[in-house]
């Protein structure tokens, strides 16, 4: 049983790195944006998409 936890453990961290590198490459891709959304979304353990923050003229 410990070493099913530990595969799992490995396997989570490993997945979350090549999401990482998979993001970055994605995100730099020459595919129009509506197919980089479509990727980036769709991967385990992306990051949420960042929204560009709007201030309110003061």
């Amino acid at each position: 049983m410990i070493l099913v936890a530990i595969v799992a453990e490995l396997l989570e961290e490993y997945t979350a790195m090549v999401t990482r590198v998979l993001e970055q490459v994605f995100s730099e891709a020459p595919f129009p944006r509506r197919v980089r959304f479509l990727i980036l979304r769709n991967l385990p353990f992306a990051s949420p998409p960042r929204r560009a923050l709007r201030l309110s003229p003061a």
